[in-house]
């Protein structure tokens, strides 16, 4: 039973165990890719290294074995720039995308690859569910959104990008016509209430979210109907009054009030609303009297400043979003500022700060060959962008709608939640451009009827290897272009065997991930 001591840490510790072992043991977290609890290590990622008896060489604390009156250091400078190093190693060969570039490039950031894949099996009422976490109004944007995501589409240069804002007005249609239109399920009533100045994109969108959250929500507007822009902005021809009445209503039934006929300061003032709100947003569309900086905007004519990063305003419990800001050409980006602007006011209103939604690390593929783009594309998906037979007034139908939602390439990763490396990446700042080595060509391996492998993000961490033993999985290749499979190129279906799904939980970075993930 050695002693040792990690981070100033007196341990006990049971003969034969490694500073990995003992770190766990006392709660230290120490990050790792490659080890594999009860099988011999192997250290491949160097992401577990630590300073040892104050030895200038660091060692893997999986592979070390702890010796009597051990000092570890895991928690120092030094340590920690040389795993946030091997991070960057790994993420310099790394292939693939953690979310497809059409979220990426969504003011709203809607999984796109999600709602596709849904719609191209017939699970309709999945994708509008799908598209209203992060959409409040896909039947509205469906017809004026100027198709940001598609711009950033694998196919755009190609066979044309794919149809997402007629797929995702397919499904929003198909609701709104329905006897019994969704409603998000809501949390019980939190007893707080905001005002909500503006019934815009901005100010729907924030209400549609605070909603859900169990907060009573008003909203005020000087007008005689709700809509802001998208009534008074866009001919009807563009979008029929019907759709955007529809989408309002569902914000009703959801439980909010509309006043209108006020005007804020005419009819109301802000004081006023302070004093009968829990919290106030405004988001009454363009102002002219704005200026912004780096990281703030002064509103007139109160002379409020507002910080960009979570919308809150230099006054307690009032928030700013939307064209109230800054102006705002493009109604998806008001659409996300009213959800954004619900989950800092969701903070504020439970007492934690008022921050809104932070991105996750997100890694992006750089673009892919004629080659690796047909390697994507599904078996007996159609090539060509489809275009609604009936014009784009009508909109798909659903035959149409699942043939061009099975174009889709899936570009985002079905590990990504889970994903080891991604949340070390978050976690100690890593910059997925630091290092350039050369990628792995692409390659697709779903010969197994449970789990796909895609050897771009493999990093032979070698836990597939351990867990697979007797079934012919090894490593390939040679120095940085080492990665796992079966010999002379035998499929997974055959090298992993009955470890496959075992293999697939256990790998770190969504190399080998299960199918049913894919199938939410």
């Amino acid at each position: 039973m050695p002693n040792l001591t990690i981070d100033n840490c007196k341990l006990c510790v049971p003969d034969g165990a490694t500073i990995l072992d003992a770190a766990k043991l006392a709660g230290i977290d120490i990050p790792t890719l490659c080890a594999l609890p009860g099988k011999a290590a192997r250290p491949a990622c160097m992401v577990c290294v630590v300073r040892v008896n104050g030895s200038a060489r660091l060692a893997p604390s999986c592979a070390t074995p702890v010796a009597e009156g051990m000092s570890v250091q895991s928690n120092i400078e030094d340590v920690l720039n040389a795993r946030r190093t091997a991070i960057e190693l790994l993420l310099s060969e790394h292939l693939g995308d953690c979310i497809g570039p059409c979220t990426r490039g969504c003011p709203a950031h809607l999984d796109t690859p999600r709602v596709m894949r849904q719609i191209a099996e017939g699970r309709f009422h999945d994708a509008l569910v799908t598209v209203k976490q992060t959409i409040a109004l896909p039947a509205v944007l469906g017809r004026i959104c100027p198709e940001v995501c598609e711009k950033s589409c694998r196919l755009s240069g190609h066979d044309g990008a794919v149809s997402v804002c007629q797929v995702k007005r397919f499904v929003a249609d198909l609701d709104l016509a329905s006897p019994t239109p969704y409603l998000p399920p809501c949390a019980n009533s939190s007893g707080k209430s905001i005002a909500i100045v503006g019934t815009g994109p901005t100010g729907l969108s924030a209400a549609y979210y605070l909603l859900q959250q169990g907060h009573a929500c008003t909203l005020f507007d000087e007008h005689e109907f709700a809509g802001g822009m998208l009534r008074y902005g866009i001919p009807e021809d563009t979008l029929p009054r019907n759709v955007l009445d529809s989408e309002v209503r569902i914000i009703e039934r959801l439980g909010a009030q509309f006043k209108y006929g006020h005007s804020i300061d005419r009819d109301i003032s802000l004081k006023d609303l302070r004093q009968q709100f829990n919290a106030v947003l405004l988001a009454s569309g363009s102002r002219s009297d704005t200026t912004i900086d780096d990281l703030e905007i002064t509103v007139g004519p109160h002379g409020i400043i507002v910080d960009r990063s979570t919308m809150a305003t230099s006054v307690p419990g009032v928030f700013a979003a939307g064209g109230a800001i800054a102006p705002i050409q493009l109604a998806v980006r008001a659409v996300a500022d009213g959800r954004a602007a619900a989950v800092s006011i969701g903070h504020f209103l439970s007492g934690s700060d008022s921050v809104a939604d932070k991105p996750g690390f997100n890694f992006h593929a750089s673009h892919k060959t004629d080659e690796e783009l047909h390697a994507r594309m599904p078996i007996g998906s159609p090539r060509q962008r489809i275009s609604p037979a009936g014009g784009p007034a009508s909109g798909f139908t659903a035959q149409e709608a699942q043939a061009e939602a099975a174009r889709c390439l899936q570009c985002s990763c079905a590990g990504a939640a889970t994903c080891k490396l991604r949340d070390l990446a978050q976690r100690c700042g890593a910059s997925a451009s630091r290092f350039r080595g050369e990628r792995h060509a692409y390659s697709r391996d779903d010969s197994h009827p449970e789990v796909l492998f895609e050897a771009g993000k493999c990093i032979a961490c070698g836990i597939c290897v351990r867990l697979a033993a007797g079934f012919g999985q090894g490593f390939q290749g040679h120095g940085s272009q080492i990665t796992v499979g079966g010999p002379f190129g035998a499929p997974i279906i055959e090298s992993l065997g009955d470890a496959a799904r075992a293999c697939a939980q256990a790998c770190p970075t969504g190399a080998l991930t299960l199918k049913e993930n894919e199938c939410d």
